[in-house]
């Protein structure tokens, strides 16, 4: 008799781990080291979004450590649509410590735990932009770098072409 209660006991718990798996919390959205948190409301382009705080202001946002390509350019929209398909109208966070000469705020977006600057550059829609490398961590600049040599290696997104043209020199005009 108390082998056939302690064997209900354990059925029962057994089911409760069942249940509870599946209503178990999403994983952490962001990183300690998140400072911002909002709701995206625009996706400007490949590299760029504005959110909105808790607190109603509009924060315009650059991603680090990647150059998308520019709208007009080749793969700029594809760019643009890849990242609106993860992140548009989510609410999300943003691990940020400086602003550019726009005032747009650069950081990392980080959505259900991942890193979405490193998933544009793994996509391959967007370079490693290793002119502000040094501004990244040390993990950082190693795993975009990786990154962007295996989209290279396996032709995806810009890299199908023979010759992507980086932002960078496209906006001075070497189209």
């Amino acid at each position: 008799m108390k082998a056939l209660k302690y064997m209900g006991f354990v059925l029962t718990l057994s089911l409760l781990a069942v249940v509870l798996q599946h209503f178990k919390a999403p994983p952490p959205s962001s990183p300690e080291s998140c400072n911002l948190s909002g709701e995206i409301t625009k996706v400007t382009d490949g590299d760029s979004v504005e959110i909105k705080d808790e607190d109603g202001t509009v924060h315009q946002i650059r991603l680090a450590g990647i150059d998308a390509p520019e709208y007009n350019q080749s793969y700029g929209r594809a760019a643009k649509n890849f990242l609106a398909a993860i992140i548009d109208q989510q609410s999300l966070c943003i691990e940020w410590d400086k602003a550019d000469r726009y005032k747009r705020l650069v950081g990392k977006i980080w959505y259900q735990g991942q890193d979405v600057n490193l998933q544009i550059v793994e996509a391959g829609l967007a370079w490693h932009y290793k002119y502000y490398e040094d501004e990244q961590t040390a993990a950082d600049r190693k795993l975009y770098a990786q990154a962007e040599q295996q989209a290279k290696a396996a032709k995806k997104g810009l890299w199908q072409g023979k010759k992507a043209v980086a932002p960078w020199d496209w906006r001075k005009g070497e189209r």
